[in-house]
């Protein structure tokens, strides 16, 4: 489809037309393309409305979606663009040469591992479960030998954990936040369905969720000493959170936890695991001295890298649980 007929059948349509801008350098383009401003594809190509379109109040999201196709149809036209075409290709012969090295890579590790059932390895030995066991409260500090075990022994796995959890909600993030003007027009979003002085709601939550909040950090900061830790009590807090907004509104809920509170905590408490993990096993591996207490057994601040770990998961699971509910709730935190 050409240029010419594209913007004949937009004519017929009533709305708008295409028109090129300047053609960005390849500096520029790039650096809007990576700061999240336009799309590289079509960061030339506008939408010039017609007079009556300017007299017009604002349109709604349906109608900005329908623009946005069109100007995607438009610029994704691989019968026309060759250089989308070619594109198309590499990454997927690109896509198809990683899938096969990634399965052979793991086939060749998988064949170094030991046979299923053989008494000589040391899951099936009792080595393991016997060294944690014995020396898991020496070594660890942690009456709870759950928490020592996947917080020390195998904290690098949890880490992996909270990161999937990080990944997880940057890309529902990327799916589903729309425009934050767009967001902010209550008649256009489900925001105008939340609940407007539901009295039995809100008093309950009044109840409830003072109550939600402190039980959530009580499990955190007793993970090493009771049942509980980061993802029990981040849960814990999740809940609470979700309560919050279902019951005065995320107008409400934005004046202490907006999508700025957000990003720093969700971000520092991923930083501070990674962080007290590498230099638990850095220390650890080269046989470097470790300075981080393990406190008295039994005692609140004791575990030695359990309790900040813990802090650090619970508040990354809270973060993602709310944010998993606002972002499918309206599409935006």
């Amino acid at each position: 489809m050409t240029q010419d007929e594209i913007n004949e059948m937009l004519k017929a349509s009533d709305r708008s037309v295409l028109v090129n801008d300047e053609k960005p350098t390849k500096k520029s383009g790039f650096l809007s393309w990576y700061e999240g401003e336009n799309d590289i594809l079509y960061s030339n190509l506008r939408m010039k409305r017609s007079y009556e379109d300017h007299i017009k109040k604002e349109p709604t999201i349906k109608e900005h979606n329908i623009e946005e196709a069109k100007v995607r149809y438009a610029v994704y036209d691989t019968a026309n663009n060759m250089e989308l075409k070619a594109f198309g290709w590499v990454y997927k012969v690109s896509a198809i040469l990683f899938c096969v090295a990634l399965a052979l890579a793991l086939v060749f590790t998988v064949s170094y591992l030991p046979k299923v059932g053989d008494p000589d390895t040391p899951a099936n030995s009792g080595v393991v479960s016997q060294r944690y066991i014995e020396k898991g409260l020496e070594e660890t500090g942690a009456v709870n030998i759950v928490s020592g075990i996947i917080l020390t022994y195998r904290a690098f796995d949890t880490f992996g954990e909270t990161n999937v959890l990080f990944i997880a909600t940057c890309c529902v993030m990327c799916m589903l936040m729309i425009d934050e003007k767009l967001l902010h027009r209550k008649e256009d979003t489900d925001s105008k369905y939340e609940p407007k002085k539901d009295d039995i709601l809100q008093q309950t939550a009044k109840v409830l969720c003072p109550i939600i909040f402190v039980f959530g950090i009580y499990i955190i900061l007793n993970g090493q000493i009771s049942p509980g830790g980061g993802f029990s009590g981040g849960a814990v807090m999740g809940a609470g959170l979700i309560l919050f907004v279902s019951a005065f509104g995320f107008e409400t809920t934005q004046k202490f936890f907006n999508e700025t509170v957000y990003k720093i905590a969700k971000i520092t408490a991923l930083c501070m695991y990674g962080l007290i993990g590498s230099y638990f096993y850095i220390t650890g591996a080269n046989g470097i001295a470790n300075h981080i207490p393990l406190g008295i057994a039994g005692h609140i601040l004791s575990g030695g890298i359990i309790l900040p770990i813990d802090i650090a998961v619970g508040i990354e699971v809270a973060c993602t649980m709310y944010a998993f509910y606002a972002l499918f709730r309206r599409g935006g935190l």
